[in-house]
C-alpha cells in the first residue's frame, strides 16, 4: 500500500514537471497542436474551460446510449470496477488506448467509457482531463 502510494506521488511530481517544462518551453511550432472538438449538447451557458468541472461536464454531456468502440472492446472487462482498484498493468492498458486514440476521437471515447459504465483509473482520468483543458486553451489561443 505503502509502494503504491509513493509512486502515484512520483507519478504526479513527474507529471507536474513535465507539464510545467512543456508549458513554458513552447517554440511556438503549431503543427504538432492538436484540436479536440467536443460533439457535446451547447447548453444556454457554454463552460469557460476555465474550471475542472466543465471539463467533465462537458465530456459526459450529451451522451448517447448508443455503444461506440474505438478498437478497445478488451475494457469491458472492467464494467464495475472501482477507480482505484487497478494495478499498475491495467492502469497502463487504459493509458495505451487513450494515447493511441487520435484527438478528434478522444471526447468520444470519454464518453463511450462512461456509457459502456467503465470507471477510469485516476491516473488515467486525470491525464484525460489535462488533454482536454490543453485542447481547449490551444483553441482559445
Amino acid at each position: 500500500m505503502i509502494v503504491s502510494a509513493i509512486l502515484v506521488g512520483i507519478l504526479l511530481v513527474v507529471g507536474t514537471v513535465l507539464y510545467i517544462h512543456h508549458r513554458f518551453t513552447d517554440d511556438g511550432d503549431e503543427s504538432d497542436v492538436t484540436t479536440v472538438e467536443s460533439k457535446t449538447v451547447q447548453s444556454e451557458q457554454e463552460c469557460c474551460g476555465l474550471h475542472i468541472t466543465c471539463e467533465k461536464d462537458s465530456l459526459v454531456a450529451g451522451i448517447d446510449k448508443d455503444l461506440l468502440y474505438y478498437d478497445d472492446e478488451e475494457l469491458d472487462r472492467f464494467i464495475g470496477r472501482e477507480e482505484s482498484d487497478y494495478n499498475a498493468a491495467e492502469i497502463e492498458e487504459f493509458r495505451e488506448v487513450l494515447l493511441t486514440l487520435r484527438p478528434e476521437d478522444i471526447a468520444g471515447w470519454a464518453r463511450s467509457v462512461a456509457v459502456r459504465q467503465i470507471t477510469l483509473p485516476v491516473e488515467v482520468r486525470d491525464e484525460l482531463f489535462m488533454i482536454v483543458s490543453e485542447a481547449r486553451e490551444s483553441n482559445k489561443g
